[in-house]
């Protein structure tokens, strides 16, 4: 099993790379791992000349995201809170594609002072949109999961995190 761990932040002062770290580091046997950086990946917003739902990509950037995702049999997104969203260019990436989203296990591990519950919030709905096969993971609150600087504590729900594996491997097993 291929699992794709998006970091969706692409701020300069972002956490998400050690919580992306930390969700790879508790990979079950049997689970490969790929850190995909939305800050590296520089997807342009809509190049394309058609929308994404008529599945004729064009552009160089979105072909390749797209062959990336289909290579994934699901992935894990960390999602910080921004002014009670997420990341715009998290936005971006979902809207880029169309076709591969529909029945794709996409986990969310959120994190920021509440645990980024509005940005959960706001993201799951646009998962059920997209027909993706959505799994709610752990929300990691600051000072108590982890530090402001993105050290992860020792009361991490490593548990909530396995939890997740797992039934990611169980949603991609019945999609596939």
């Amino acid at each position: 099993m291929k699992i794709g761990i998006v970091i969706s932040s692409v701020r300069p002062t972002r956490v998400g790379h050690h919580v992306a770290d930390w969700v790879a580091e508790h990979a079950p046997e049997g689970v490969e791992t790929e850190i995909v950086d939305l800050r590296e990946l520089d997807l342009p917003h809509f190049q394309d000349a058609e929308k994404p739902s008529a599945g004729n990509y064009t552009e160089r950037t979105t072909i390749a995201w797209a062959q990336q995702v289909s290579g994934y049999d699901a992935l894990i997104t960390t999602l910080p809170e921004y002014n009670g969203g997420y990341p715009a260019p998290l936005k971006n990436a979902i809207d880029t594609l169309y076709a591969e989203w529909n029945d794709l296990p996409i986990g969310v591990v959120g994190y920021g002072w509440h645990g980024a519950a509005r940005s959960a919030k706001a993201f799951a709905m646009v998962l059920d949109t997209v027909k993706a096969a959505r799994v709610d993971g752990p929300a990691l609150t600051f000072e108590t999961h982890l530090s402001p600087s993105g050290e992860i504590l020792d009361g991490a729900p490593v548990a909530e995190l396995e939890d997740l594996y797992a039934t990611l491997r169980e949603k991609a097993s019945v999609s596939a």
